[in-house]
């Protein structure tokens, strides 16, 4: 990932001299909240829904957060990807900085190996997308170090909840609809899951850690990986990759992407916005 442009309480900075104070409780504690946003040939993807689940996390650590404020950086920075690929990186600090970065999107592997990690979540932050990121790096650590490249976080009593970053959905028995852990599991109400949910068959169930010895296809999702098919759960090989209901949702979430960012470029030349 390089840093193409910054943004800093909407004034636009060098990437080398981009700076907030130490003092910034963002920075010493952890304390703030941030959304990751895409572009597809220089339009962003779900906007409005990711300032509201921005906003949501705010309240929930009562951070004043300015959403209009927001919009109108990724929008500059939107502005100024000529067209390309991209991610626009935004992030409010209890010090009361407003970040936004241009970023380039990291390469993705074509399929990921998944290790289960113990992982109680932390009641008051559910559902809230913070700067608090310690715990998920460490699981994604120690997931490698059991041979994986990433953490599935399974609660003490057995329950799947989600990566580190992404959601996960499964495939058990072929004719059935795909299974994903529900929101009241304490998990982050990820967007791209959101949007899977409306485009292909899935039912939103618990799902115990003893259930994953008989998962036939599986995949995480987010705003960086989309759709990526799993092969190995906790060492052992997933048979098809990626599986039919897999590649099913790939095809409905690039569709739907493609009718998305062309209907939103249509809306905003309508409106007397340049294209971007």
């Amino acid at each position: 990932m390089t840093v193409l442009r910054v943004r800093i309480d909407g004034q636009p900075r060098a990437v080398e001299d981009a700076v907030i104070p130490v003092t910034d409780e963002g920075l010493l504690r952890g304390d703030g909240v941030f959304e990751v946003l895409r572009l597809y040939a220089g339009r962003v993807f779900a906007l409005d829904q990711h300032l509201e689940r921005m906003e949501r996390s705010a309240d929930g650590l009562r951070l004043p957060f300015d959403a209009a404020a927001a919009r109108e950086d990724v929008e500059v920075l939107e502005a100024t990807a000529d067209g390309a690929d991209a991610i626009v990186r935004l992030v409010s600090t209890r010090g009361g900085r407003r970040i936004a970065l241009l970023e380039t999107v990291p390469p993705m592997p074509a399929t990921v190996r998944l290790a289960t990690v113990t992982f109680s979540p932390s009641g008051p932050l559910d559902g809230c997308k913070t700067l608090s990121y310690a715990a998920n790096a460490l699981a994604t650590r120690l997931a490698i170090e059991d041979g994986a490249d990433q953490a599935l976080f399974v609660r003490p009593d057995g329950d799947v909840l989600e990566g580190p970053n992404f959601a996960v959905f499964l495939g058990f028995a072929a004719d059935a609809p795909l299974v994903t852990p529900p929101l009241s599991a304490g998990i982050l109400d990820s967007i791209t899951r959101r949007r899977l949910i409306g485009l292909v068959p899935v039912v939103e169930r618990p799902v115990h850690a003893a259930e994953l010895r008989h998962v036939e296809e599986a995949f995480v999702a987010s705003t960086l990986r989309e759709v990526l098919p799993v092969r190995a759960i906790d060492g052992r090989a997933i048979g098809r990759v990626p599986g039919p209901r897999t590649s099913d949702a790939e095809r409905a979430f690039s569709a739907h992407v493609a009718q998305q960012t062309a209907t939103f470029a249509a809306t905003t030349v309508g409106e007397g916005r340049a294209p971007a």
